[in-house]
């Protein structure tokens, strides 16, 4: 099925479900994610952060990768640009062909934000990139990545026309790095922002929302559901016990495939709770 635009899995996802989004660190992630989403037969957005791309040193090595897993998949994949802040490397994605880029500029003022984005969005948009953002801090809001955080329905509306944007990350409960799942979702305000906003909904901090609050998250109007503490967590938890279990191992592939292949059930199961919820 090869690389896609994200709006292509959005268009193929069913009403009241949506479409995983998983974050790429290594490759034993990236080889895991897409086992998964064929073994479902179901698409999925592979994702790679900032973040990631600094741990690795340079987006190409590790995005050609990426991209070159997504071409050679039987189900359909996109490739995103996560949590993206520096142009260079937004270009960088685009000009090595990345789908999909979410360019967060929370920690502008709210003014500088619009402009960037509408920028961004539009330069994108002309390579025919699809483009995430989120609105960052409005009103004395305690960062846009605090649980406490949540999206005004009307500021929402004013952000995606004003941007351009494909798909907004909204703030409704969740938050990044959480290891237990104790979110707790506001359905109503997901309902209500819904109503005012065209575009797909994004959940980001997934990893922190129970499975039944995943389903009916995306049953109030979220499109795109991203996930990443939880693999981590996942892979770390079995290379611990295999190494536990065999204190002499050295060899990394050893502990790695048990890795790899916990990781890749785990995110088999996302994609099961995201396509029927």
């Amino acid at each position: 099925m090869s690389l896609v635009s994200p709006a292509e899995l959005f268009a193929a996802a069913a009403p009241g479900t949506g479409v995983a989004a998983v974050n790429v660190i290594l490759t034993e992630h990236l080889e895991a994610f897409v086992l998964a989403a064929e073994s479902r037969r179901t698409g999925l957005i592979l994702q790679l952060s900032q973040n990631a791309v600094a741990y690795h040193g340079s987006l190409a090595p590790i995005g050609v990768a990426v991209l070159e897993a997504a071409r050679r998949s039987t189900v359909p994949i996109a490739v995103q640009l996560d949590h993206a802040d520096d142009p260079a490397l937004i270009r960088e994605a685009a000009a090595l062909g990345f789908t999909s880029v979410m360019y967060d500029g929370s920690k502008l003022a709210y003014d500088r934000n619009v402009e960037t984005t509408a920028t961004l969005a539009a330069e994108l948009h002309r390579a025919g990139i699809w483009v995430e953002a989120e609105l960052g801090e409005i009103g004395g809001k305690d960062g846009v990545h605090s649980a406490t955080a949540r999206t005004d329905p009307d500021d929402a509306a004013a952000f995606v026309a004003s941007t351009g944007v494909d798909g907004l990350a909204v703030a409704v409960g969740s938050s990044h790095a959480m290891r237990d799942q104790s979110a707790v979702i506001d359905l109503d305000l997901i309902r209500a922002i819904g109503g005012r906003v065209a575009v797909p909904l994004v959940l980001h901090g997934s990893s922190g929302v129970g499975d039944d609050l995943v389903r009916a998250a995306c049953a109030a109007g979220i499109r795109k559901v991203n996930f990443g503490t939880r693999f981590n967590a996942v892979l770390t938890a079995s290379v611990r016990e295999t190494l536990a279990a065999s204190p002499g191992l050295i060899d990394p592939r050893a502990y790695l495939a048990a890795a790899r292949a916990a990781v890749s059930a785990d995110a088999a199961h996302v994609l099961d709770v995201v396509s029927a919820a």
